[in-house]
């Protein structure tokens, strides 16, 4: 039995516990980076305390936002790579969201092109892209020195007030090197804690670089304490204009240009310029909406406490490779969405009704209108299916097209990867090439390309990334995609697994030249096809020599032993003695590989897998009359290589035969209600598949 006094004593325990509890609740939120109670206030406290902190993570919980509320996301963006970290950054931001978005993107020539494309192939519901041309804001900042890799691009958030639309009142500013782990309308609802005088939400700089003693003669740019990080902002831009925030920055970054030779953090430096002069502009946000993995990063403080992160920020050089003894977490999280499949991010908002992606209603229109019984539905499904399409995944650079110039156009999947280099080796001209890959592939062929000597060299291939889905390869959606790109005055339509002569780049301009092509004439040039059996041979570097090789039996015409009369007509014995161009006519299943003018007729997409997907193009260009000229000194060569899983399904299953001859059907059909009488003649294509390609 317990003494009389003892539970008084455990009521005293718990009331004092009670009253510590209570305590934690209230002032929580200050007891990160070790303050005491009291310290901030929902305003945040705009003095720095002794560490130099700005108090920015002392925020209580925001409250819900209004359901289907359209949030606005801007953000700067130019070349190439960049584009791929935006897509990325994309991928986070949609994984989480529950709200409809609208991205404003200012961009440069070559990133509109690319994400223009992306997000038109994307079709993600309650998603809407405008676009601002960064060439039209660069007289704004180009009259301030930078050091910052990012070059003019790196200071134009500075004049997003002004070229974001007018009745745009708020908006939350991103750089393409964060991740997202949380849903971006959290975020969005600290717009709430701004008090009447606060325009900008900034989370604090999390290194000393603000404080000047990285090194000796450390001069940085005046700040608030440590000074903010600009990799995330939210901006009340209708605040900002009223307080004339275009005069504001431009008075203080010319005030500090006087003593200060340049900015080294582009916008972030005169961003802490301003609010260091007007502190109470500035809404200090919790640390984890902008954990900075910098080289100097003091972000431990930040994450080690806390439980959730919400956006992580690769704000070194470096980027993925910065050291931190925490990287490896911080890079999974990273690589989960550089990998993940884009196409499973377009998913409705149920709960709120939007208008559908441009195409998407005619495109589901189009499937529901598919029998699942048909035993050919899966490739009626495919010709259907869009595919996201990643324009210039890696840099090009080409120079300026000449006249006569000729780009190679080919596609290719992951199986065939190992021909780029070979190919890069034979031909030194323009190429724009389809690559059918998941979305963890493209990160794969990536690295294959920079760690390829020859590949990483060249800048004037272009490599158009069309995301895989779906059973069949869509192989004339790709050789379309790398058609539609070219930016040459005639196209060379290869297959990856050929290897032209050395010398077809100069041969093809010069005899485009010599035969007045375009404007005087109208044909194809017959590139002669031949193949090894032997993955290991000697390359002819003449005509001659592949005589030479054709006649000791290391060398045959292409197809020779299994589909003659897809390169018979090209009349390989005239071609053995042959000294000048020659005409020769379309024959039934004619499948050359030819030279054309890039605005040839485009492949037909309804012929996906294996089969008669070249033999339809040739078609549409004798449909067309275009002559048929053989070259006399041109060659390319096929190389050996595993069965596709599509020429394995035709070989193996009736039914995949069976369909291909409905989809000839059809090609014909439309032909000849396209053409008339003068279709006619094509009706001799319809025989039973054998093997065309």
């Amino acid at each position: 039995m317990l003494p009389r006094g003892r539970p008084r004593a455990l009521g005293a325990a718990a009331l004092l516990l009670l009253l510590l509890l209570i305590g934690f609740l209230l002032f929580g939120g200050d007891l990160e980076y070790g303050r005491p109670p009291g310290a901030g206030t929902l305003d945040g406290d705009r003095s720095a305390d002794r560490g130099g902190h700005n108090h920015s993570d002392c925020v209580p919980p925001p409250p819900p936002l209004p359901r289907c509320e359209l949030l606005h996301v801007a953000i700067v963006c130019a070349g190439h790579n960049s584009s791929r970290d935006l897509v990325t950054l994309v991928k986070s931001v949609l994984f989480y969201r529950k709200n409809p978005l609208h991205f404003h993107l200012v961009t440069d020539a070559v990133a509109r092109n690319i994400l223009e494309m992306l997000f038109y192939t994307w079709m993600v519901p309650a998603v809407r892209v405008s676009f601002y041309d960064a060439e039209e804001l660069k007289p704004h900042v180009s009259w301030i020195p930078n050091k910052h890799y990012s070059g003019l691009y790196g200071l134009m958030k500075l004049v997003l007030p002004a070229a974001l639309p007018p009745d745009l009142a708020r908006v939350i500013v991103l750089d393409t090197d964060v991740t997202f782990a949380s849903d971006i309308a959290e975020l969005w609802a600290l717009f709430a804690h701004f008090s009447d005088e606060q325009v900008i939400g900034l989370v604090e700089n999390q290194s000393d670089w603000y404080l000047g003693n990285l090194w000796r003669n450390h001069r940085p740019w005046p700040a608030l304490g440590r000074g903010f990080n600009t990799g995330v902002i939210l901006l009340r831009l209708d605040r900002l204009r009223q307080a004339g925030w275009g005069q504001m920055w431009k008075l203080t970054a010319t005030r500090e240009l006087l003593t200060l030779p340049a900015t080294s953090l582009a916008d972030q430096d005169i961003f802490n310029a301003v609010i260091k002069e007007h502190p109470g502009l500035v809404q200090p946000l919790p640390c984890i909406w902008n954990v900075q993995l910098s080289d100097h990063t003091l972000a431990e403080r930040c994450y080690s406490e806390a439980s959730d992160l919400k956006v992580i920020h690769w704000n070194s050089p470096k980027k993925l490779r910065v050291k931190n003894k925490h990287v490896g977490y911080f890079r999974n999280l990273h690589l989960t969405f550089l990998g993940y499949d884009g196409s499973l991010l377009r998913r409705e908002l149920f709960g709120c009704p939007s208008p559908p992606p441009s195409g998407a209603e005619q495109v589901q229109r189009a499937l529901a209108h598919l029998d699942e019984e048909d035993a050919c539905f899966e490739f009626r499904q495919q010709q259907l299916t869009v595919h996201r399409v990643h324009l210039t995944f890696l840099p090009h650079e080409p120079l300026p097209p000449r006249p006569h110039d000729v780009t190679l156009v080919a596609q290719l999947s992951m199986d065939r990867l190992q021909m780029l280099e070979a190919l890069c080796r034979h031909w030194p001209g323009p190429m724009s090439l389809a690559l059918y890959l998941t979305d963890a592939e493209a990160q794969q062929f990536l690295r294959f390309v920079e760690a390829s000597a020859v590949l990483s060299a060249r800048q004037n291939v272009a490599y158009h990334v069309v995301y895989r889905e779906g059973p069949l390869y869509p192989v004339n959606q790709l050789r379309n995609v790398a058609l539609a790109q070219s930016l040459t005055p005639y196209v060379f339509l290869s297959d990856i697994d050929f290897l032209p002569a050395y010398s077809l780049y100069d041969y093809l301009r010069a005899s485009i030249e010599q035969l007045k092509l375009g404007s005087e004439r109208k044909a194809a040039l017959v590139v002669p096809a031949f193949e090894t059996l032997h993955y290991r041979f000697r390359f002819p570097s003449s005509k001659a020599e592949l005589l030479a090789l054709l006649d000791s039996g290391s060398l045959y015409t292409f197809r020779y032993h299994e589909w003659p009369r897809g390169h018979a007509p090209t009349d390989y014995a005239r071609w053995r003695e042959a000294q000048t161009p020659y005409r020769v006519q379309w024959a039934a299943d004619y499948e050359p590989y030819v030279v054309v003018p890039r605005d040839c007729p485009r492949y037909d997409p309804r012929f996906v897998g294996f089969g008669w997907n070249k033999v339809a193009h040739i078609v549409e260009l004798d449909a067309q009359e275009y002559e048929l000229l053989v070259l006399p000194e041109a060659f390319a060569i096929h190389l050996p290589h595993a069965p596709s899983l599509d020429i394995s399904r035709f070989r193996s299953s009736p039914t995949y035969r069976d369909c291909l001859q409905v989809l000839k059907d059809e090609f014909h059909q439309d032909l000849s209600r396209h053409y008339g009488a003068a279709a006619l003649k094509y009706l001799t294509a319809l025989q039973p598949p054998r093997g065309p390609t």
